[in-house]
């Protein structure tokens, strides 16, 4: 079963849906859940899993924003839900102003040109009985964008472009490796020079020396803007990530989770992670923090917590009990 992922953002609800046109995407309490069917005859709905639970974020048009969290805790289907894929329960998704927000098939098809998703599994999303160059083709061939030869050169050069072999246009995804298949899927996703490009673990099949680029690219970003994340769950989850430099790695504090993840069809009341928390307290299981600014932090820094890890604070010596 899947965790709540709630109460994300990276910028404050300030002008309203479509006044800002350096806003590409804007979700405003976006909510999926999932029904739970009994056994009877009829399979009628008992209980829902509450997969995504008022989550809110920004995203400016050039900007890169990267979503954290464990393994089923709605990361995916937040994902699915933004691109159109799967039905929202309940909230707004706003694309360039306009809401499309479980809009039609039809309706949503002009749309999906400006909005590509490359998934997950490189073996599950690439249709192992049709040629590569088909493939990466489908875009033009839905949107009619480009046939014959004029399509066959355009997915030549995407496949050029990822680091395939255009010559390799008529062979099937198995005679390819998994990195491969994944900038195959990188190739289709880019067909249509789309507008936002939805990204649900990309690097997980590509080689070490790639994921290398893309986390040093990262590292040189936090250190070039000063950033960090406030949250007691962001902390542990960083806590986690492997370092290259061994000095750093044996200085590490490593923040390890204990207790129980809640129950996705009957959550707590309040913050949704006191049971782990290691700074959590009575207020923390009553009271829902709010999505907000803290001290010091830029205003588009935010962070849904009432105890926000300090500067200089090791987290991993932290002990609720002598809190409360």
């Amino acid at each position: 079963m899947s965790e709540t992922l709630s109460g994300t953002a990276v910028d404050p609800f300030i002008t309203g849906p479509g006044v800002d046109d350096d806003v590409l995407v804007r979700v405003e309490n976006l909510v999926k859940y999932f029904p739970v069917h009994g056994n009877g005859l009829l399979r009628r709905s008992v209980a829902h899993v509450q997969a995504v639970d008022g989550v809110s974020l920004t995203i400016r048009r050039g900007q890169t924003l990267g979503l954290v969290g464990e393994t089923g805790c709605g990361k995916s289907t937040l994902a699915r839900c933004i691109a159109g894929l799967i039905p929202v329960t309940s909230g707004k998704v706003y694309f360039q102003g306009r809401d499309i927000t479980n809009l039609s098939r039809r309706t949503m098809q002009p749309v999906r040109r400006e909005i590509q998703m490359i998934f997950q599994d490189p073996y599950g999303s690439l249709n192992p009985r049709r040629r590569v160059g088909a493939i990466i083709g489908d875009p033009f061939a839905v949107h009619k964008t480009a046939t014959g030869a004029e399509r066959k050169r355009a997915v030549q050069d995407l496949m050029a472009r990822v680091g395939l072999n255009p010559e390799h246009f008529n062979r099937f995804p198995a005679e390819f490796s998994g990195g491969q298949r994944q900038r195959i899927g990188v190739a289709r996703a880019l067909a249509l020079r789309p507008k936002l490009i939805i990204c649900d673990e990309p690097v997980s099949a590509l080689d070490v020396s790639i994921q290398a680029q893309v986390l040093n690219l990262l590292a040189d970003l936090q250190a070039d803007f000063g950033l960090s994340p406030r949250h007691p769950y962001s902390a542990a989850l960083l806590s986690a990530a492997p370092a290259a430099d061994p000095d750093a790695a044996a200085e590490r504090q490593r923040i390890i989770l204990t207790g129980d993840v809640p129950s996705p069809i009957n959550p707590p009341s309040g913050c949704r992670f006191p049971p782990r928390c290691p700074k959590a307290q009575d207020l923390c299981a009553t009271d829902e923090p709010a999505l907000e600014a803290k001290a010091s932090d830029p205003r588009t820094h935010l962070t849904a917590c009432h105890f926000p890890v300090q500067e200089g604070e090791i987290l991993a010596r932290a002990d609720r009990r002598q809190q409360r």
